[in-house]
């Protein structure tokens, strides 16, 4: 049987060369947008073998978005400008905006591993990963759906229609490169891509980079892309630094949820959490491991959700406003001083950014 999908990058060469744009159209950045870069990246003299790092700044705006939760690790939704404070290389920053960013439009991508150690676990996958659409979209949000194995597949270009999403999600296959959903045409996405050296099996760092590159970056407002995963990479071209820049230029966030089939618990899992936290972790998502428990997956997209419609978004202009292309810390701190001054709190938020500035003279 062939298995009919379209190829997120249909091009069969290292996925660092080059970064094609397939998005709804042209996206004109809103004022309150996160900055990102107006130039088309041109990486076509880049070498590979070092991974792109860069957060495009193109104005003297620079926007987080984050979430805070007590010492009891409830989210708290009722802070305001006079509860936080962001410092940036260690020097406070002067807020200009800070809002609640519950009802703000949403931009999700839901990122399936399909490679042949999900096989057990791909129903459990399916049934939550629709109910969670099911609740958490909006008309005004928009969601899309990737597979990725030994290739990485657009199942379903971006809408609101959560029976488009539901539809796409039920049709995914386990692909093991040897069989089923492996069948068609190599490099057109209905087949594996002929490769040399390295074997291919789960090309996570590969989606990861194509999605914010491709389907996340000219997007504007939250954006957060959830994998559900082993945590396991075996045959990406694209380095993790790379996978992870490539999201924090984006600005996307990136929840894991790390499941396994039962066959593969075992040493696997802990180094898949511990990889999985250097990609999340700096963009302001985090890993939530479930096993193989079907209702501690349908918990894990519970918090999500709750975390999506609990975040603040603040605003600030750097105190630093040369443009070199360093990496600037960014660190936010919430004390409560609207309610309990002595409150513990815990601020989950991208890390920073990478000052570069904008090619076209402005």
């Amino acid at each position: 049987m062939v298995v009919r999908r379209l190829r997120l990058l249909s091009i069969p060469v290292l996925v660092l060369a080059v970064a094609v744009p397939l998005t709804r159209g042209q996206s004109v950045p809103s004022p309150d947008a996160p900055p990102v870069s107006t130039v088309p990246a041109d990486t076509s003299n880049v070498d590979t073998s070092t991974p792109r790092e860069t957060l495009h700044v193109t104005s003297n705006l620079v926007s987080q978005y984050f979430t805070v939760r007590d010492s009891h690790n409830a989210l708290i939704p009722w802070l305001t400008k006079n509860d936080c404070t962001v410092w940036e290389d260690k020097q406070q920053q002067k807020i200009t905006n800070f809002v609640a960013e519950a009802n703000q439009p949403l931009t999700l991508g839901i990122l399936i591993d399909t490679s042949g150690s999900q096989q057990y676990v791909l129903p459990l996958e399916q049934q939550s990963a629709n109910a969670f659409l099911k609740r958490v979209l909006r008309p005004k949000d928009e969601a899309f759906v990737v597979s990725f194995d030994v290739g990485v597949n657009l199942e379903q270009d971006y809408t609101s229609d959560v029976r488009e999403l539901e539809h796409a999600i039920n049709r995914v296959q386990i692909n093991t490169a040897a069989g089923g959903g492996s069948a068609g045409v190599p490099g057109i996405g209905e087949g594996p891509i002929p490769t040399q050296g390295r074997p291919k099996g789960t090309v996570l760092y590969d989606a990861v980079y194509q999605v914010s590159n491709d389907k996340m970056r000219s997007e504007t407002g939250r954006k957060a892309m959830i994998l559900l995963t082993d945590g396991e990479d075996e045959g990406s071209d694209t380095k993790p630094k790379a996978a992870l820049a490539a999201a924090q230029d984006a600005n996307a966030i990136i929840y894991v949820i790390l499941i396994a089939d039962p066959r593969f618990d075992g040493p696997m899992d802990i180094s898949g959490s511990y990889a999985m936290h250097q990609l999340t972790d700096p963009t302001g998502g985090r890993v939530i491991n479930v096993g193989h428990n079907g209702r501690k997956l349908e918990d894990a997209f519970d918090q999500i959700e709750e975390e999506l419609r609990t975040q603040y978004y603040l605003q600030y202009v750097p105190i630093n406003h040369n443009m070199d292309g360093s990496f600037r810390r960014v660190d936010v701190f919430c004390n409560g001083q609207g309610q309990d001054q002595n409150q513990k709190m815990k601020v989950q938020a991208r890390k920073g950014y990478f000052a570069i500035p904008d090619d076209s003279g402005q």
